[in-house]
């Protein structure tokens, strides 16, 4: 259903396609999370398919059925806002009539077959290596979480010994009831403690 007029020109033909690089530390710092998504935002993957962000956006919007929201959906104002201030470069998204689409891993790999060319081929296989990437650190995470709690667990038992006697150490001894002496009604020492006090 795509037409010829859809096809995004290449502007890195100029350069044999084995030499293009495209560095993973740049797209891992172009992921944001959104709306508990991994996503990369159409500006970025413009600069990084070497394409204006309006004829990308053009193309997606030819396609629209390609693109359910769980592969792309447009920001909403707080989100971009709220990213702009995050990012420290308000200029960086600025001048915008519309507010930003977002492409989850899918969408991005999606984006491939719209794109039709050689570039974006190349920029989207890196793309879904930084995912994998970021997949594989968000789980050696999780695994040093895991381990860690349970060391906590293991010494907090083997220390309870020592945390029971800390515990007593600092809580603070009862008040002694004194003793009255001397002959009278226990209504009246009652209230020769309460004048006292």
């Amino acid at each position: 259903m795509s037409r010829e007029s859809d096809r995004i020109p290449d502007r890195s033909s100029k350069v044999p396609l084995e030499y293009v690089r495209v560095p993973r530390a740049r797209i891992v710092q172009a992921i944001h999370l959104i709306r508990e998504h991994r996503v990369l935002l159409d500006a970025d993957l413009a600069v990084l398919y070497e394409v204006e962000t309006k004829a990308l956006t053009r193309a997606v919007r030819r396609n629209q059925e390609r693109f359910p929201e769980d592969f792309m959906f447009q920001m909403l104002k707080e989100e971009f806002e709220d990213l702009r201030s995050q990012s420290g470069a308000s200029s960086q998204w600025g001048g915008r009539r519309y507010l930003s689409y977002a492409f989850t891993e899918q969408g991005v790999a999606m984006l491939s077959s719209v794109l039709r060319s050689p570039r974006a081929v190349k920029v989207n296989i890196e793309i879904m290596r930084a995912f994998v990437q970021l997949r594989r650190m968000v789980a050696s995470q999780a695994d040093l979480a895991r381990d860690l709690a349970a060391l906590e667990k293991k010494y907090d038992a083997q220390f309870k010994v020592v945390f029971d006697a800390i515990r007593k150490l600092m809580t603070p001894p009862e008040p002694e009831t004194k003793r009255v002496i001397g002959f009278g009604e226990e209504e009246d020492t009652q209230s020769r403690s309460s004048e006292d006090a």
